[in-house]
């Protein structure tokens, strides 16, 4: 069973960058089969979907509250979905994860509809603040 491992989170000041990493621990998956999505989670809250990529690569979404800001990506050649997280705000601070659902060779949109994925990270922390 595929089991991600996130890993880039810390803290960081307000306007700074965070580039946060989505592997397979196992690399027998190959993470171009599944759709990928990142979360995100604070104190209080309800887990929020960010932004999602297709297997293909050629389709990605992203929630209004992180638009513009953040940007999701493939490396094809390492196997790793990556967030890059610019602008930070305070209220970006949470617990983010990576989730994967497998799709396998046809290529399909992603949404940002948490139960539609299968696989979850145990999570990395962000901490905005100065």
């Amino acid at each position: 069973q595929l089991q991600l491992v996130e890993s880039g989170g810390g803290l960081v000041r307000p306007g700074g960058s965070l580039r946060l990493s989505c592997t397979a621990s196992d690399s027998g998956f190959n993470l171009d089969y599944y759709v990928i999505g990142w979360f995100r989670q604070a104190p209080g809250k309800e887990r929020e979907g960010l932004s999602c990529v297709s297997n293909s690569g050629t389709s990605t979404l992203y929630a209004d509250s992180v638009q513009d800001r953040f940007t999701i990506s493939r490396d094809k050649a390492k196997n790793t979905v990556h967030l890059q997280m610019n602008s930070l705000k305070p209220e970006d601070t949470a617990i983010y994860y990576c989730a994967a659902r497998w799709i396998g060779d046809v290529s399909v949109a992603c949404n940002l509809w948490s139960p539609y994925f299968r696989s979850w990270g145990q999570g990395t922390q962000v901490t905005v603040s100065s």
